[in-house]
């Protein structure tokens, strides 16, 4: 089988450079082009398979286009997509497949799957928090996978995310409701990435906990799941389904 050849977009930062190492070390992939600001994205594509994007979501709507022009695949890295902008990668993923997830690394996505069984065994007598840690350049908060993880919270709990997630607390806000979830970022130094879910009662509490110590392991992850959409249909996937965990 000839090698897939993947597109690195932003690859002049930290983790374009990161996928680029992933990419040359796994024997099935080549970098068959890596652009920056100012490249042409339709150049590149023409020598691709499949697109590995870890920039910002202020470009995703002009990569995801490109990507359904000419009909390549896409792992979508990005994080703090507006609504609007999650919209327009699931109805391009009606034309072409597309992992789009939160988090790449193994660890997290088994730190997904624990977090719906805890909140399973556990029930309703546990307040839910989630805390998450990232580089003082980190843009958008909360990152994706503190996102994520409150969604997995939420639907295993019954609630609504824009209803009942309290983004830090400030003041005389009173006190918790039974139904709130809430949610705290850290920014600070180089920290990669942790992130820590809550599980509170009296008496006792339950802490599932993932920390990054190299973004070498989202990149990894990302050149798995371009491997993994390689012979898949048009769909929006995620790590879940490359890793077999649903």
């Amino acid at each position: 089988m000839s090698s897939i050849r993947i597109l690195v977009t932003g690859a002049k930062g930290r983790m374009g450079q990161a996928v680029i190492r992933a990419t040359e070390s796994d024997p099935d992939t080549v970098v068959g082009a890596a652009i920056d600001m100012g490249d042409s994205l339709d150049e590149a594509l023409a020598k691709c398979d499949a697109v590995i994007d870890f920039t910002s979501h202020h470009f995703s709507n002009e990569l995801v286009a490109a990507c359904v022009k000419h009909k390549k695949a896409l792992v979508m890295g990005t994080t703090g997509h507006t609504d609007e902008e999650r919209n327009t990668i699931r109805e391009a993923a009606k034309t072409i497949p597309v992992v789009f997830a939160a988090n790449f690394s193994v660890g997290v996505n088994t730190l997904f799957w624990l977090t719906r069984q805890a909140a399973r065994i556990l029930g309703e007598p546990f307040d839910l928090e989630v805390i998450e840690m990232h580089h003082r350049m980190k843009t958008d908060s909360p990152s994706g996978t503190a996102r994520r993880l409150v969604e997995i919270l939420c639907e295993e709990s019954g609630v609504s995310y824009d209803k009942d997630t309290r983004h830090g607390r400030f003041g005389d806000v009173g006190a918790r409701t039974k139904k709130e979830i809430g949610v705290h970022a850290l920014r600070g130094g180089d920290v990669v990435g942790d992130h820590t879910v809550v599980f509170a009662n009296i008496g006792e509490r339950v802490e599932l906990t993932h920390k990054a110590s190299s973004r070498d392991t989202f990149a990894g992850g990302s050149v798995r799941a371009a491997k993994w959409l390689s012979d898949k249909s048009a769909g929006i996937y995620d790590m879940q389904d490359v890793l077999g965990l649903k």
